[in-house]
């Protein structure tokens, strides 16, 4: 087995995200201090990993927090520059209105203007409601790419806030009048939703009460790259119960800015703008795994990756034509995947967590290398494990013992 090595060894949480926590030329690696991923809420700093020079290096920090919020967390790097976008909760969290999934929004931090923060979603909880402003929390930020967009999972706070959607967010040409007050927010970004949920599902359709857990996919019309959102949405059985499915929707620029009526209204949640579409990709006999996990697509968009479960209830990878929908199984694992997974840069191999190891699988060949030997007594491995950009290097978290009590540490391994 390779060597492991601890790169962190603070005293507290370094939680990474399951998504892009490494810069673009892999010298940072972005965390949060949570210590209990549950937490979002009561932690108040980012920071990076500086793999050059040995070291952490705190980027944010909210001078206001306390147990009931803001609370920040969940932090991806650009594709390209190094700037980071994070959860971050309202300003104005207390006991009666603490951090909640309707309660927070994108903050994004440029490293390279001396940690500038600002604030990514408008959040403008006055009707009439200005185009593209939302009301409610975003969360689970993850660029575009090509660094243009951003999407996220949403929950609106004034309108059927159980339900969550997702939406894609672009810098916004004009600033977009916020009222200042307790509970708005002024971002830099213009934002729309980009899926179609109902409260009840009909059977047989595919309706969807919930759209979460996405993934971009990148194509190409001559020479002009094209994005769609990948997502999971779920569906209802005959008998009630959750099937869930992947579902796409074209991203298209000049559609989201030319439906300022998608902004909705006054007891109306937001909607799709005219013109855009989810549809339906996959008819699976179970559907995916009611593990949590995101979607992941090769880098040409050819291909999607999730989970799904055997005949035996254990988690495999699922294989998904983005063109055509069918899907095949391509695991046969012994035992179930416990973790989100991850992709690599080519679109090769994915890294996971099962039974409390670190593994990677290369697709074409089926191949599973098992890169840990951890023992029975180790400490837990956390959230999802992900490649570094060098392409030689896995990094993941694991709770490691201290002096001054145990923590989740940024752990790295040779593959």
């Amino acid at each position: 087995m390779a060597e492991i090595k601890t790169l962190t060894q603070a005293p507290h949480g370094h939680m990474l995200h399951h998504n892009a926590a490494c810069s673009a030329d892999g010298r940072y690696i972005v965390f949060d201090y949570r210590n209990d991923e549950t937490q979002i809420g009561r932690t108040a700093s980012i920071g990076v990993y500086d793999m050059q020079e040995g070291k952490e290096v705190p980027i944010y920090h909210n001078m206001g927090q306390s147990i009931y919020g803001p609370g920040v967390g969940a932090a991806s790097f650009h594709p390209a520059t190094n700037q980071v976008v994070f959860i971050h909760g309202l300003q104005d969290a207390n006991k009666e209105k603490p951090y909640d999934i309707t309660r927070r929004t994108g903050v994004i931090v440029d490293m390279e203007q001396a940690n500038r923060a600002s604030y990514a979603d408008c959040r403008d909880l006055n009707a009439p409601y200005h185009p593209g402003t939302l009301r409610g929390g975003t969360h689970s930020h993850m660029w575009r790419p090509d660094g243009q967009m951003i999407s996220f999972t949403y929950n609106d706070e004034l309108v059927d806030p159980q339900l969550r959607m997702v939406g894609v967010m672009m810098p916004a040409k004009a600033p977009i009048p916020v009222r200042e007050q307790p509970g708005n927010v002024q971002g830099e970004y213009y934002a729309v939703i980009c899926s179609e949920v109902v409260a009840v599902p009909e059977w047989g359709s595919d309706e969807i009460n919930k759209a979460f857990d996405e993934c971009w996919l990148q194509d190409r019309v001559g020479d002009r790259p094209m994005f769609s959102l990948a997502f999971q949405g779920n569906t209802l059985t005959k008998e009630g119960k959750i099937h869930t499915e992947i579902y796409t929707c074209a991203i298209d620029e000049e559609l989201i800015l030319s439906d300022p009526r998608a902004v909705g209204s006054q007891g109306r949640r937001p909607q799709m703008p005219r013109g855009m579409q989810q549809k339906r990709l996959t008819h699976t006999k179970t559907g995916l795994s009611d593990l949590r996990h995101w979607l992941r697509a090769s880098p040409d968009g050819s291909f999607i990756y999730a989970l799904m479960k055997d005949e035996q209830g254990r988690n495999q990878i699922l294989q998904c034509d983005r063109h055509t929908g069918q899907t095949k199984q391509l695991s046969q694992f012994e035992f179930s995947i416990s973790s989100p997974i991850n992709i690599d840069a080519q679109g090769q191999k994915l890294v996971f967590f099962a039974n409390q190891q670190v593994y990677i699988f290369t697709i074409e060949t089926k191949e599973l290398q098992l890169l840990t030997n951890f023992n029975s007594q180790a400490l837990p491995l956390v959230g999802a494990p992900l490649f570094h950009p060098d392409g030689k290097h896995v990094l993941f978290n694991q709770f490691v013992a201290g002096q001054e009590g145990t923590f989740v540490q940024i752990k790295m391994i040779l593959y």
